[in-house]
This record gives structure tokens, C-alpha cells and sequence, in this order.
């Protein structure tokens, strides 16, 4: 194993300096070169002329990138390098990292508007990612309480600058997001250097934040940084201050709000009821209902015409019925054989009661009767 690692060439190495070590009087300086991505380390020397050189270039928490060959401990079993060239990386070439990423991510839409959640109107506990003891977390809750007096917070103090932060801060999100009672999670610190805020920026901890549950607010630096974690958040603050204003709401001012709109709904609620009683007033002027009796007055005055008129052309055709009657009867009086008789003239009936129409219907000597009007006769024929 020894001997193939010291096969290898020289390589180059990029990372993260998390300690560095300068003995006096040694020629040797010692360095943990950090991958904060990954959380992988290895330990680095280079010379003491090499590091110089450098001059303030080195220091930890820089990012550079190392010109080293490979050796293995096998009494240890432990993996160094040792770096013949050490060179810092600088701002342009961060830039242009920063920029080819952003282009990645944004093609995977994990920057899309689409996926980003709604915060809640009123959180319950508001989960705070930020440095320990920092002035970004007394700014959010100093704020956050002014506003809304009742609002509770989960901390988690965390290494917001180094070569540990993008580790503790992503682990942070996590514990936060499973908790049930965290409805919105703020991470958030102060403003620094581009190398400060390198972390915010870092691949894994951007996926972290766009693999989160909870709503998410990016309040990192001042309001010209802006990190990647600003473009993958739910809501970007431009300060901490402005973050603890867009989590909770202002109970003055929802007050005020509820205030007015009680005002509105009382104000809606009168002209409803004033629109209402004018149009019951109105109605109730209406002669149905102001006279009700008019109208049953006008009908019975109605049903008292018809029922006289009904009387007078019944006893109109009574009238009229009975003098045809009269009519009638005096025609039938005057034409009737009883009349006849009580003008003196007599019926003569044989004794079968054949009336006697012409002589031959009766013999010499046949008996006849003679009906008279008040009366009949015994006679026979001479």
C-alpha cells in the first residue's frame, strides 16, 4: 500500500483551510485542508517559506487550492499530503464557481417560483439557525418579539463562518425541519466578505434547503449579498431584521386591521338593516297593508251589488215565468171543452160513452146522455 501511494503523482487539491499550525523555530507548517461538502479532511504540510509566501493568504477559513503528493502512515494508518505550491483561490474564480452552479441548479428548477411555500400567517415556533451569540440572532428576536410579543423560537446556534458551517448549518435544518412544532425555519447571520458567506452558497446545503418540508427565510448579510441559499429560500430577507418582519405579523397593526374591518362590517351591517326597514316601511304604506280592511270593505261592497242584482233578475224571471204562465193557462181555459160547455153547449155521449158526432150514430128510441157543464141529462133519441 505504501509503496503504490508513493507511485502517485503530484496532484492538485482544492478545499477549505480549517486549522493551520506555525510552531516557532520548525520549518514545517501544518494544515487541515477541509472538504465542507462532504465533511472529509486530510492533514497537509508545506514549508514555512512556502506559507510566507502567502503572506495573509493563509489563514484559516481561506479557500485554496494545494500542489501536493500523497503519503500513507501505515503504523497510523492515516492518509497526508505534503504541498509544494499552495495557491489562493480568488474572488473572480469564486464568481465564475458560483455563477456555473447557479446555472446548474437553476436548470434543475430548484430555484423555480413554483415550488416555494407560502409562509404561515401566525407560526407557532419559529425555527432560528444562526451563529452563537451572534448579533443576526438578537436582531430577529428582539424584532420578531416587538411585533408579536407571544412568538416562540428553537435556536440552533451553529458555525455560520469556517469550515464547519455548511456541516452544523445543514444538520440544524434538519433536526428543525423534523420537528412538528417549527412552521417556519430562518437562517440567518451577519454581513462579511464573499468568503465569509462562501458557505451559504455551498451545493449541498442549498439542496438541504430545497429538500425542506418548512417554509424557509434566507436572511444572510445585507441586502447587496446574495448567496445561492437567497435563491433555493422560500422568502429572501434582505436583513435579519427584515426577516423577523416578514415571520410575524405586527399585532399593532393587525389590531388596527381587525379594528377597521369590524368597523366595516358593522358600518355594511346598518346600511343592510336601514335599506331593510325603509323597504318595510314602504311596503307597509301600501293601501293593502296600511288599510287592510279597505280592500275586504270594496269586496263586500262587491258581493252586496252582485247578490242584489242576482235577487232583482231572479224576481225578474219569476215574474216573467209566471205571467207566461198566466198566459198559458188563460189559453188553455179558453180553449178547453169546459169552457165550450159554460157557453150552453152540451156533449152527447151514447150509452157506451161514444160521443154523438152526426145522427147516424144514434137510433130511434136509443138512450143518450147529455154532459152539461155543471151536470149531465138522461134523454133518449125521438
Amino acid at each position: 500500500m505504501t509503496g503504490y501511494i508513493a507511485k502517485l503523482g503530484a496532484i492538485w487539491v482544492e478545499g477549505q483551510i480549517a486549522q493551520l499550525t506555525r510552531r516557532p523555530g520548525q520549518r514545517t507548517v501544518f494544515l487541515t485542508l477541509r472538504d465542507p461538502s462532504v465533511d472529509m479532511s486530510l492533514p497537509v504540510t508545506c514549508s514555512t517559506a512556502l506559507a510566507d509566501a502567502l503572506g495573509g493568504g493563509l489563514t484559516e477559513g481561506a479557500h485554496v487550492v494545494v500542489h501536493a503528493k500523497f503519503s500513507f502512515h501505515p503504523a497510523r494508518g492515516s492518509l497526508s499530503m505534503y504541498a509544494d505550491e499552495i495557491r489562493p483561490v480568488g474572488v473572480g474564480e469564486l464568481l465564475a464557481r458560483l455563477d456555473h452552479l447557479r446555472r446548474v441548479l437553476t436548470a434543475e428548477g430548484l430555484f423555480a417560483p413554483e415550488r416555494k411555500q407560502p409562509l404561515p400567517f401566525l407560526p407557532g415556533v419559529v425555527g432560528l439557525v444562526c451563529g452563537r451569540a451572534s448579533a443576526a440572532e438578537k436582531d430577529v428576536v428582539e424584532n420578531a418579539r416587538r411585533r408579536w410579543p407571544a412568538v416562540r423560537f428553537r435556536i440552533e446556534e451553529v458555525a455560520v463562518q469556517g469550515p464547519l458551517a455548511v456541516t452544523e448549518v445543514t444538520s440544524a435544518l434538519g433536526r428543525l425541519d423534523a420537528d412538528p412544532d417549527v412552521d417556519v425555519i430562518v437562517v440567518t447571520r451577519g454581513g462579511g466578505s464573499l468568503e465569509d458567506l462562501l458557505p451559504f452558497s455551498n451545493e449541498a446545503l442549498v439542496r438541504a434547503v430545497a429538500d425542506c418540508r418548512t417554509p424557509v427565510v434566507s436572511a444572510i448579510g445585507h441586502e447587496t449579498d446574495s448567496p445561492l441559499l437567497d435563491l433555493v429560500a422560500d422568502v429572501r430577507a434582505s436583513t435579519p431584521t427584515d426577516a423577523a418582519k416578514r415571520v410575524v405579523p405586527d399585532v399593532g397593526e393587525e389590531v388596527a386591521r381587525v379594528t377597521h374591518l369590524r368597523a366595516r362590517a358593522r358600518d355594511a351591517l346598518d346600511s343592510l338593516l336601514a335599506r331593510e326597514h325603509a323597504a318595510l316601511a314602504s311596503i307597509r304604506t301600501r293601501p293593502v297593508l296600511a288599510e287592510p280592511h279597505v280592500m275586504v270593505d270594496r269586496r263586500h261592497d262587491d258581493v252586496t251589488a252582485l247578490r242584489d242584482r242576482s235577487r232583482r233578475c231572479f224576481r225578474a224571471a219569476l215574474d216573467r215565468a209566471t205571467d207566461n204562465l198566466d198566459h198559458t193557462r188563460a189559453r188553455v181555459t179558453a180553449l178547453s171543452p169546459a169552457a165550450t160547455l159554460q157557453r150552453g153547449y152540451a156533449v152527447v155521449q151514447r150509452a157506451d160513452g161514444a160521443v154523438v158526432r152526426r145522427p147516424a150514430d144514434v137510433a130511434s128510441g136509443d138512450p143518450v146522455r147529455l154532459r152539461l157543464a155543471e151536470g149531465e141529462l138522461d134523454a133518449s133519441v125521438r
